[in-house]
């Protein structure tokens, strides 16, 4: 078996979701989620078939992020994985709808950070094996650090 890094391009304004699936319908479900929660959302989905023609399938509402998204899952190419780039939006409003999703069968990462994606190669094909999502941490926080998170979950509206 190799072992492969890919590294998935993130633009400054989005966020990703991505995950692993098992069937083809899956674009369309994730299509009807994302519009369904929000109508100013931008986003991208990007699909890997991993039967019948092994295509990428693709859907979404902006062409930089579905095209975004078509790149970032055929440089990953491992079975039925996803990806979701998107714009004026944060995965914690998206997640819980999509776990719901038949199909969905795990969610590897829903981040802005940037993102690694080890994947494992056999002769017949690729799995990932894991998920690299930001950095390590630098150490413990303070009072003052959960002073300032504190305020700043209640300052963005997460909390009251």
């Amino acid at each position: 078996m190799k072992t492969k890094i890919v590294p998935i391009e993130m633009p400054a304004d989005c966020n990703i979701i991505f995950g692993m699936t098992h069937f083809i319908k899956t674009v369309e479900d994730l299509y009807e989620t994302m519009i369904g929660i929000s109508s100013t959302a931008e986003f991208g989905i990007g699909f890997c078939e991993a039967s019948g023609p092994c295509l990428i399938r693709s859907d979404g509402n902006s062409e930089e992020l579905v095209r975004l998204a078509e790149e970032a899952v055929f440089a990953i190419a491992c079975g039925h994985s996803f990806i979701i780039y998107m714009r004026n939006a944060y995965p914690i409003n998206f997640l819980p709808r999509i776990k719901m999703i038949p199909e969905i069968c795990r969610i590897f990462c829903a981040t802005a950070n940037p993102v690694q994606v080890i994947i494992g190669e056999t002769v017949q094909g690729r799995g990932v094996l894991g998920v690299i999502d930001g950095f390590m941490p630098k150490g413990i926080e303070t009072a003052e650090d959960k002073k300032k998170r504190h305020k700043f979950l209640r300052d963005i509206g997460y909390k009251r």
